[in-house]
């Protein structure tokens, strides 16, 4: 029961706080979300604790008959792949609510409960092992994300609204036909039987097509990416923090639960193609991050590039390849959400997001700096960083896989190191220049907590490891096992 209590303990609070709550923000309101996002994270716990390493499969499944007639069931499950994110989803959600303690002061209330909701949703889509559940939590994410951008967003609000719902919408459609294909083929929506359902090289060609669309566009891959920058910078903090660190995971991740097992032939085929699109986002998009004026744009960039690396990974098909993208994207939701948060937290005294703005933060808000360049840091892959171990394993397997892919992957890291030093050199260091810059504040206790729990994380992570590796490991070997018989 861990994982329903993991998905339905965030969503029962959320439609709590929707029921209690009022337009003005309340303490009683703040508290029930707090309290309600640390039992949220307090139930994935035991997820880790009872994990057996040593068993390659699904564990803590659940499974009850939803829709008998159809053969739909209520189907939970996790292995090493998709654990860490449960996790990570949930521990996200803390930060988000205290990251709105005293900035939201409209319709606070349906701000929290959007977030709760959209947590328990995501987890959703993380453990379900039938196909049309996966389905069903993979588009409901869209409509918390869609109301948060819509309601507390900027000036442009509709507009990226909008463009972020059809564009996911637009995508996912088509993973709906290659899931209700799958159905007719096996007479069932168990994601497992259809991993081992044979299909011949047109039918995978076309099922890959058909997810790759779905979950690019999620992921953002490039070309389909232009929807992501515009939602970053009129999405509220909380927004920004669950999209970067959590939604785009959802994509990547629906790229080894389906396109990898249920059409390894085509995604064999297909790999190229792969390689030079993630190659194209880690390259051409850290030159578009490096010209941007804004700094919350800069980051939305930084992100596309830093799941380029994720995808390149993936379709490597070695060991070294798939966990260094795991690991990437579990340090990504942590350096990504601790950004934004930081550019929240410049934006809430300031009120803007323009780089030209700011200069010599430092000489008014030391801790934040400091904070600040760490994070930077750990965006450019520093070692002892979490930031660089993934891309260092990603990099290794592509040496290993084929030197120039290798030699271009690369050049992500001097790209990264480029435009997040750059950024931290205009913003943080040199003369104040800017009067509202010399009022500024350092960070009361509640943003200190935040960040220095984020800091541990992503240290703590760069230095040690093996506690992530260790879980991921026999999964990653049976994908690869699975995936290297061929299904023709």
């Amino acid at each position: 029961m861990i994982l329903s209590y993991a998905i339905w303990i965030p969503i029962v609070f959320g439609l709590m706080i929707l029921v209690y709550g009022s337009e003005r923000p309340s303490l009683g309101i703040k508290y029930l979300a707090l309290f309600g996002a640390i039992l949220g994270f307090a139930a994935t716990l035991p997820l880790i604790i009872h994990f057996d390493i040593a068993n390659p499969g699904m564990q803590f499944v659940e499974k009850l008959a939803w829709i008998p007639r159809y053969d739909i069931h209520y189907h939970l499950g996790v292995d090493g792949i998709s654990v860490w994110f449960v996790v990570l989803t949930a521990f996200i959600n803390i930060f988000v609510v205290i990251a709105a303690w005293e900035v939201i002061t409209e319709k606070a209330s349906q701000y929290y409960a959007a977030f709760m909701i959209l947590s328990g949703l995501m987890i959703g889509v993380f453990s379900a092992l039938d196909g049309l559940l996966f389905y069903i939590f993979f588009e409901a994410t869209l409509i918390p994300m869609y109301i948060i951008i819509g309601v507390w967003g900027g000036h442009n609000r509709i507009y990226a609204a909008f463009k972020f719902f059809l564009y996911t919408l637009l995508g996912s459609l088509l993973a709906l036909v290659a899931i209700l294909y799958l159905y007719n083929v096996s007479n069932t929506f168990d994601i497992l039987t259809w991993h081992n359902t044979k299909l011949d090289i047109v039918e995978q060609v076309l099922l890959f097509i058909a997810f790759f669309m779905a979950f690019a566009v999620k992921v953002p891959m490039w070309p389909v990416h232009t929807w992501l920058p515009d939602v970053h910078v009129e999405a509220p903090t909380g927004g920004s923090v669950v999209l970067a660190a959590i939604m785009l995971k959802l994509g990547a991740y629906g790229f080894l639960r389906f396109s990898l097992p249920i059409a390894p032939d085509a995604s064999q085929y297909l790999a190229p193609i792969i390689i030079f699109l993630s190659l194209v986002a880690v390259i051409y998009v850290g030159l578009v991050a490096l010209v941007q004026e804004d700094m919350k744009k800069l980051v939305a960039y930084s992100s596309i590039a830093h799941m380029g690396f994720v995808t390149l990974g993936f379709f490597i098909f070695s060991p070294l390849g798939i966990e260094g993208g795991i690991v990437q994207m579990i340090s990504h939701g942590f350096v990504s959400g601790a950004m934004f948060l930081a550019i929240g937290v410049l934006y809430d005294r300031m009120h803007t997001r323009k780089i030209a703005d700011y200069g010599g933060v430092v000489h008014r808000m030391p801790k934040f700096s400091a904070f600040m360049v760490l994070m930077a840091m750990a965006n450019c892959g520093l070692p002892a960083t979490s930031g660089f171990v993934g891309e260092f394993m990603v990099i290794l397997a592509a040496v290993d896989y084929d030197f120039m892919i290798g030699l271009l992957s690369a050049t992500a890291l001097i790209l990264g190191a480029a435009y997040s030093l750059w950024m931290v050199k205009r913003v943080i260091f040199g003369a104040v220049t800017n009067p509202e810059v010399a009022k500024l504040e350092d960070l009361n206790n509640r943003e200190f907590l935040m960040f220095i729990l984020l800091s541990l994380c992503v240290i703590g992570m760069g230095v040690y490891p093996k506690p992530f590796t260790d879980i991921i490991h026999p999964a990653v070997m049976q994908l690869l096992e699975h995936v290297a018989i061929s299904k023709l």
